[in-house]
């Protein structure tokens, strides 16, 4: 069974090694997104007009978009860290399609509502170098391949998922005597050993020390790029689970009637109320607003604020509400009531560093992590090419020690090498 370990472990390796350095390297990027976006492009960054300027209500921003992109809709505001910038995600209105694909992110001043500039949706194009993360992004999500590239790395998920399994049995003691001095080594760092000892320490230590973390990527990987449809058969086969039971209260199928009852201030009012009466009843403070999201193909509109509400409860408070009567339909938390649906939240949570764990100090940790996956596959094929290279050395050789070793007995020797 170990050799079967060590062949699956060895040649899945090398099957994902190429996109695992992809991965690891777009994914350390992606942990600081929006402050690498405006360093390759400063326009997308605004300046505070003055020291007591408040910015716009969200309702305000959203009429400023649909000003300057009246060909488009508002899809929702990007949750962003940053105060300098507001970004929509835009889609294009029925038959008003000028090209193939969504429109571009559309950033606003938040203090002025100014249009600031455009972030590519798909990918790369000659911008270049203001749209390196968009490419890098899409490299992450996709390798910039479209629908075969999200095939392809939901198979390597499963494959990765898998071989955090098989590469933790893999360190552990053959023998179940004396268990813990014979591990201890695996977590162990010979920082003089020569070369090949180094890359084994860093490969296996590494692995060991950050398995918890490169689980949850790979399987968290699995959930976003779900194309085999594995992570939702497996988690409902193991916790409790029913997630159309968010979607039929907070995205219900909705016919298209037409624009909303409730127009963005009026829906901004809503939103404004709802959180209050939340916040009053469960005693937090709101800080301020973020976003005002209508979903027309639900018939819902989304308010979301800022709360004082500690880690590990949701900073955000989201609430929906219907589009034409301002019903209360529900909020979105992390923490959902059924297991299967908080589990996969704070996974997506956790991959995406969005709410309730987008801190500084996070953020740092997901670009290491990323860098240690890259260190894992390169150690990985580094080990691999060197035990490939002293197999295939030692096989060259046979023949001659054979040769040499029979020498005493020249009859069993061909006669021209006798």
């Amino acid at each position: 069974m170990r050799r079967a370990f060590v062949f699956l472990h060895r040649y899945v390796g090398l099957a994902m090694a190429l996109f695992l350095v992809i991965e690891g390297l777009t994914g350390s990027l992606l942990a600081f997104n929006s402050d690498l976006t405006i360093l390759f492009d400063p326009r997308l960054a605004a300046r505070k007009p003055s020291p007591d300027a408040k910015p716009l209500d969200p309702a305000t921003l959203a009429e400023r978009a649909a000003e300057a992109m009246p060909e488009a809709v508002i899809g929702y505001f990007h949750p962003n860290h940053r105060d300098d910038q507001v970004i929509l995600a835009m889609s294009w209105k029925d038959g008003k399609t000028p090209h193939a694909g969504e429109p571009d992110n559309l950033v606003l001043d938040p203090w002025t509502g100014k249009e600031l500039g455009r972030i590519p949706y798909h990918g790369y194009t000659d911008d270049f170098p203001r749209d390196i993360m968009p490419f890098i992004y899409s490299l992450h999500v996709n390798l910039s391949l479209g629908g075969w590239g999200g095939w392809i790395l939901s198979l390597v998920a499963i494959l990765w998922t898998i071989d955090c399994f098989v590469g933790f049995y893999l360190t552990l003691p053959i023998k179940l005597e004396k268990f813990w001095p014979r591990w201890k080594p695996a977590w162990l760092i010979k920082w003089r050993a020569g070369a090949f000892r180094l890359n084994f320490d860093l490969h296996r230590a590494s692995g060991l020390w950050l398995w918890a973390m490169l689980f949850v990527f790979a399987w968290s990987s699995v959930n976003l790029a779900d194309g085999f449809g594995l992570y939702r058969f497996a988690t409902a086969a193991l916790f409790d689970s029913d997630p159309t039971e968010i979607v039929a209260r907070l995205y219900p199928p909705h016919p298209d009637s037409g624009p909303p009852g409730l127009d963005a201030h009026a829906a901004q009012a809503v939103g404004e109320r709802l959180a209050a009466e939340i916040a009053g009843r469960e005693g937090f403070k709101i800080l301020r607003p973020i976003s005002l999201q209508y979903i027309g193909y639900a018939g819902r509109y989304n308010y979301a604020v800022l709360t004082d509400r500690a880690f590990p409860r949701d900073q955000r408070l989201t609430v929906f509400f219907d589009s034409d009567t301002g019903e209360f339909a529900g909020l979105f938390q992390t923490s959902a009531p059924h297991m299967g649906e908080t589990i996969t939240n704070w996974l997506e949570a956790l991959h995406m560093i969005r709410d309730p764990v987008d801190y500084l100090a996070y953020r740092i940790f997901v670009a290491v992590i990323g860098l240690v996956i890259v260190m894992l596959s390169v150690t990985g094929v580094y080990i691999w090419w060197k035990k490939r290279a002293a197999r295939t050395h030692q096989l060259s050789r046979a023949p001659a020690r054979g040769v040499l070793e029979g020498r005493s007995d020249a009859s069993a020797l061909p006669q021209g090498e006798a």
